[in-house]
């Protein structure tokens, strides 16, 4: 950097700046918010962010299908990636806001429209001050809410196109302070898999139970002998859930159907554990299922692995966040989310860190009524902001 180029760089902290413009990025969020699509359909989300950023000066790559992949080189240095996501969720919207969605039965109930307003605030200021010597990568996502964005932008080639030193992501979240950040080190969200699960039995009248093979209660049995796998099988110093979220059988009192069909979802945080879960699941369904007469068919299918942050990256964040916004700002401790993220895809990658952000009370993510808090839009682009200030500095100066 000239001389003349340091005089011609606006002064002032990144909070002050990015605050001056907040109000753009809200009503952005706004609009995003009444317009959500779905994994792999963000056409106009992906467009809207790709003319923004392009605007600021940022070279664009489109990956994925809707993947939009922002780069702001300023001479030479590290490289940093910085992800948000950007689709919604098949959920209809139950908060009565203005400017509530307009597409029926889809909505933004994760606050990935939040979290793409965080990252595109944060991109204009890098782009207008260019404190930082290296490359910016700032990277817009698809379909994390169906757990396929990250594997697909990485298998088209995110890092041959874009080899980077870390990568760093972050999620609002609700019941968490506003405002205030927590930093989990190693495994911080859990592992996801599926199981669908097909009770087969013989249908029959309800009042002849003797001449049918009962598949309800027969799925009935097999729920209740689930609950031994994480009291039973799992290492009581680890953690897990099984949870049966589905089942549907039968349509009338006196009809024995033939069939129940359930859908399970597992969440783990080791490699040890998923594997349990794994093996004993379908294991103890086919049992139980069988020993009563019935055919078991079950579908095992694997999602994506648990978020494990790296040591070094997360302890870089915590510093930049208190020295940015205070030691207020920063929570002394949070603990692990059994909740699963396809940015686990990334960090299996590269060196990196998942974040999060305090969304204040109110309704839970992938609820109805789920209200993203914009009073966070400025602490989080500020975050960013400053991160990569730090992270992308002068070759040789100290890390």
């Amino acid at each position: 950097m000239t001389i003349a180029d340091a005089i011609a760089v606006p002064q002032g902290t990144a909070q002050d700046r990015i605050a001056e413009t907040i109000g753009e990025f809200i009503a952005l969020r706004q609009e995003l918010h009444h317009h959500p699509e779905l994994a792999f359909r963000e056409q106009r989300t992906a467009t809207r962010i790709a003319a923004l950023l392009e605007g600021w000066g940022y070279n664009i790559t489109r990956l994925a299908g809707t993947g939009v992949i922002g780069t702001l080189r300023n001479g030479p240095g590290r490289a940093l990636a910085i992800r948000a996501d950007i689709d919604a969720l098949p959920i209809h919207e139950a908060t009565g806001l203005p400017f509530a969605s307009n597409v029926p039965g889809v909505m933004h109930a994760c606050g990935h429209d939040g979290h793409t307003a965080i990252l595109l605030a944060a991109a204009r200021y890098l782009a207008e001050t260019r404190r930082f010597h290296g490359s910016l990568h700032v990277i817009f996502q698809p379909a994390e809410e169906v757990g396929q964005g990250a594997r697909r932008l990485i298998s088209e080639g995110l890092f041959d196109l874009f080899p980077v030193d870390a990568i760093f992501g972050l999620h609002n979240w609700p019941g968490v302070e506003a405002g205030r950040f927590g930093f989990i080190s190693g495994p911080a969200m859990a592992a996801i898999d599926r199981v669908d699960f097909r009770v087969r039995g013989k249908g029959g009248h309800g009042a002849a139970p003797h001449e049918a093979v009962d598949p309800v209660v027969a799925a009935a049995q097999a729920i209740t002998a689930l609950q031994s796998v994480v009291s039973r099988n799992v290492n009581p110093l680890e953690a897990a859930v099984v949870t049966v979220g589905s089942i549907h059988g039968g349509t009338a009192s006196n009809v024995i159907p033939d069939s129940v069909d359930m859908q399970l979802t597992l969440r783990s945080f080791s490699s040890p554990t998923r594997e349990v879960l794994a093996r004993r699941v379908p294991a103890l369904l086919s049992g139980i299922v069988e020993a009563l007469g019935a055919e078991a068919v079950v579908d095992f299918r694997p999602g994506f692995p648990p978020v494990v942050n790296h040591a070094a990256e997360v302890s870089f964040a915590r510093d930049v966040a208190r020295a940015a916004l205070g030691e207020d700002a920063v929570l002394p401790a949070l603990a692990p989310r059994t909740a699963s993220e396809d940015f686990a895809w990334y960090l299996a990658e590269r060196p990196g860190a998942f974040l999060f952000l305090g969304n204040g009370e109110g309704a839970p993510l992938h609820s109805p009524e789920y209200r993203f808090n914009d009073a966070i839009i400025l602490p989080g682009a500020t975050l960013w902001a400053e991160l990569a200030e730090r992270f992308l500095t002068h070759p040789g100066a100290n890390q």
